[in-house]
């Protein structure tokens, strides 16, 4: 059986001070869970901070962006090995805002925002390559934005963006990598996904890693629903066949609300 995960992505969110205060509220209510994998992702200036709040609990850490170089002339760029230096051991690659893809503005916007923030499969796929090797475990973001699920183009943007990162990776490294499917329109705007379409989804990208690997390790790959997860709906998606967890955004940054998600996730175990 695949252990259900709950992961907190806290975006542009909590000085240091706020992220000791919220990762030691978590801990508090979930940080001994056993029956779920629980993450949090603070932004980069918090990473040590609540590396500390986290050591003596099952809490694990992850960031929230790498560079696939070692090392160089990359002003602002984070590698693998920093991050490990700070305690991580899981890294989101490819979130759609990463990809300039916002499900809160205009997408006429699109090709501007794209260019500022600049992933695009190949990036992903570097990224997604050189964790691997350094040892740290992406999770690997995918989804549509607005105008592709109503062209009805869904199934092929997140099949060719699952097949893209997965490029050169190994069946061994596999077993470490984590999926999201985050339907960008439900990102940061309070929609969300009905739970039987998030499921299809993740069902489809659970067939999209049998055709690249095998049926073997699309079984056993963990694949999450991000995209206004929240205490009042988590529990109709936990239930659901190809839904592994959720990567958490708005709701992680209240340790009540998360903790709850955490309670539900390892319930979904038993």
């Amino acid at each position: 059986m695949r252990k259900p995960v709950m992961a907190g992505n806290w975006k542009m969110n909590c000085n240091n001070d706020e992220a000791k205060e919220l990762a030691d509220g978590v801990v508090a209510r979930g940080g001994q869970v056993e029956d779920a994998l629980v993450i949090l992702c603070p932004p980069a200036t918090a990473l040590t901070t609540v590396n500390d709040s986290i050591k003596n609990s099952n809490v694990k850490l992850g960031a929230q962006n790498m560079f696939w170089e070692q090392s160089g002339a990359y002003t602002g760029e984070l590698s693998a090995d920093m991050l490990l230096s700070c305690g991580c051991e899981y890294v989101i690659i490819g979130h759609s805002e990463r990809r300039g893809r916002f499900g809160s503005v205009d997408e006429e916007d699109a090709e501007a925002l794209a260019a500022i923030f600049g992933d695009t499969d190949e990036t992903v796929n570097r990224k997604v390559v050189a964790a691997l090797a350094a040892g740290l475990k992406p999770i690997i973001c995918c989804g549509e934005l607005l105008s592709e699920r109503q062209a009805g183009s869904t199934d092929d943007v997140v099949a060719s963006q699952v097949k893209a990162a997965l490029e050169g990776v190994s069946e061994a490294d596999a077993a470490n990598v984590i999926i999201a499917y985050e339907p960008v329109w439900a990102i940061g705007t309070g929609e969300v996904c009905d739970a039987d379409e998030a499921n299809r989804v993740c069902g489809m990208v659970r067939g999209v890693v049998a055709e690249v690997f095998n049926e073997d390790v699309a079984d056993s790959m963990q694949i999450l629903y991000g995209g206004s997860v929240k205490p009042n709906n988590v529990e109709g998606l936990m239930e659901q066949e190809h839904i592994d967890g959720g990567l958490v955004g708005g709701a992680s940054l209240d340790a009540e609300s998360f903790g709850t998600l955490i309670a539900v996730a390892a319930d979904s175990a038993k």
